[in-house]
């Protein structure tokens, strides 16, 4: 690989990542307002906080609240970054180092493939790849762990073919960023563990085995230690306590309920293994649906199939299939409705760049089957490949011609209409309100909010009165479950309809 080649991609990654973002004015979607959001609130000084709640899994007792106890920040330092290089909180400063990313992983992925093949031609194809990615070209260069992920995990695979000394604890180094990223970035440090293990098993060095297991925690402890200290200052455990009422979900909905505390393990074993069973097979089918569309890019599956095959005797494949099929188990079994919208396609970015190395490798094993039947001439190679690089291209449009530019969000640019509303009703500052999206209401209008529980009114009374809400909003694409009585009867005892925006139904809870 030459200077000039890794230039061109990461140019390559960089502008198409700066075309889409001319198309997303804002972050679009929760995950990505509530990483944008803690940016500004840590550019702003104010430190790992939130005057927003997006779930009631902690029992959080008022605002502001501990930010990031759910979600890891360290997508928000990214953005807080960016803010401060720029002295400004904006939307596009938050958004400089996610551009810097989207230049980095076509760069690293070439360097991955090369270091598989030594063959620049191919290098250069998985670097393409990795620039018109298709399915997560949108979400690249927004503040989400997309980026991040695709960046570490080329990083990860690339330095995992070391058996340096050092490189053990750039592993751990590397698996500690992974994890602030994403709580399931402890695959990573585990997959760590296995990797000397393994390596032991085969060069029988007890010494040696001791300290690259030591140098590995010591760069995951350098990295993440100081987050797991902060948790531990704060609940008393090194991670949050509300994530173990995630294992008794008995729908996605209930992720909002409140109290958190009602989600028990004899409440989940009472719904039926058939329904306990049942939601894990239909979790199943949409992440394997996942793993066919999204991550391995429909037409690319089958190719990154046989690379994976011809390759299977790499130390890397054995090592990513193996944290593959964990993290898929996780994801279906465990937990199924996270796994199922969206977490299972999030966490599976780290493990894109080696699939974009193995899908040349498959293409020209097909290729050279055919070549000793004596079909194609020698150009078949070049051609597809060209091919290849062409209709990962075509795809991408495709995905930014569907998903990005009929209108990027999910409701956040109607709230400064609905915040005018309040206002004009005698809302005063600071009163908190009740909303699907707390942290995209509040990056877009600065009011502190609450999330909708899943339940009826008596649940969402309750939150009003904990957390000080005077106002409930509910919108068409929330109006789901028991808050849809609310919201098609418009009226109560200790609800006053105000008026509606757009199929936003805004109320007044009376005291």
């Amino acid at each position: 690989m030459t200077w000039r080649t890794s230039l061109l991609l990461a140019f390559l990654g960089l502008a198409l990542s700066f075309f889409i973002a001319q198309f997303q004015p804002f972050p679009g979607y929760l995950d990505s307002d509530y990483y944008f959001s803690g940016g500004i609130q840590l550019a702003q000084g104010k430190g790992f906080t939130e005057p927003y709640l997006w779930n009631y899994l902690d029992d959080p007792k008022s605002l502001p609240h501990p930010s990031h106890t759910y979600w890891m920040p360290l997508s928000s330092i990214i953005a807080a970054a960016g803010m401060w290089l720029a002295r400004q909180t904006t939307y596009q400063a938050g958004r400089l180092g996610f551009f810097l990313l989207a230049a980095l992983i076509p760069v690293v992925t070439a360097a991955l493939a090369y270091n598989f093949t030594k063959r620049r031609e191919l290098a250069v194809v998985s670097g393409l790849l990795a620039v018109f990615s298709i399915y997560y070209a949108p979400f690249i260069g927004v503040p989400d762990n997309y980026g991040p992920y695709l960046f570490l995990g080329g990083l990860y695979f690339l330095t995992l073919n070391s058996r340096k000394t050092y490189s053990y604890f750039v592993l751990g180094l590397l698996a500690g960023f992974l994890t602030l990223a994403r709580s399931d970035g402890l695959l990573w440090l585990g997959l760590t563990f296995l990797l000397i293990f393994f390596r032991f098993l085969s060069d029988k060095k007890p010494g040696a085995a001791s300290i690259n297991l030591l140098l590995v925690l010591g760069g995951f402890v350098l990295i993440s230690g100081p987050w797991f200290w902060r948790t531990y200052s704060i609940y008393g455990t090194f991670l949050a306590p509300g994530g173990r009422y995630l294992l008794w979900l008995k729908n996605y909905d209930e992720t909002f309920s409140y109290p958190a505390s009602q989600l028990t393990m004899q409440a989940w074993l009472a719904q039926g293994w058939a329904k306990i069973i049942g939601t894990r097979l239909a979790a199943l089918n949409l992440n394997l649906l996942n793993t066919f569309a999204a991550q391995g890019g429909i037409f690319l599956f089958p190719f990154i199939l046989i690379g994976l095959w011809q390759n299977r005797k790499d130390e890397r494949v054995r090592l990513a299939s193996i944290a593959w099929f964990g993290l898929l188990f996780v994801m279906t079994v465990v937990f199924p409705f996270a796994g199922a919208r969206g977490g299972f396609f999030h966490a599976g970015a780290a493990f894109q760049p080696i699939w974009w190395t193995l899908a040349p490798l498959g293409l020209d094993s097909v290729v050279a089957a055919a070549r000793r039947r004596n079909m194609f001439t020698p150009d078949a190679f070049k051609i597809f490949r060209t091919a290849l690089v062409a209709v990962a291209i075509l795809m991408t449009g495709v995905i930014f011609y569907l998903r990005v530019l009929p209108g990027w969000g999910e409701g956040e640019q109607n709230y400064p209409k609905v915040e005018a509303f309040l206002q004009q009703n005698g809302i005063q500052p600071g009163e908190a309100v009740i909303v699907r999206n707390p942290p995209g209401y509040y990056l877009m209008t600065g009011r502190p909010a609450v999330v909708v529980p899943y339940g009826d009114e008596t649940s969402m009374l309750a939150v009003a009165e904990r957390y000080q809400a005077k106002y409930l909003i509910i919108e068409s694409a929330g109006a789901a479950g028991p808050i849809k009585l609310v919201y098609d009867n418009q009226q109560s005892q200790q609800l006053r309809f105000l008026g509606e925006l757009n199929g936003t139904r805004i109320f007044k809870i009376q005291p």
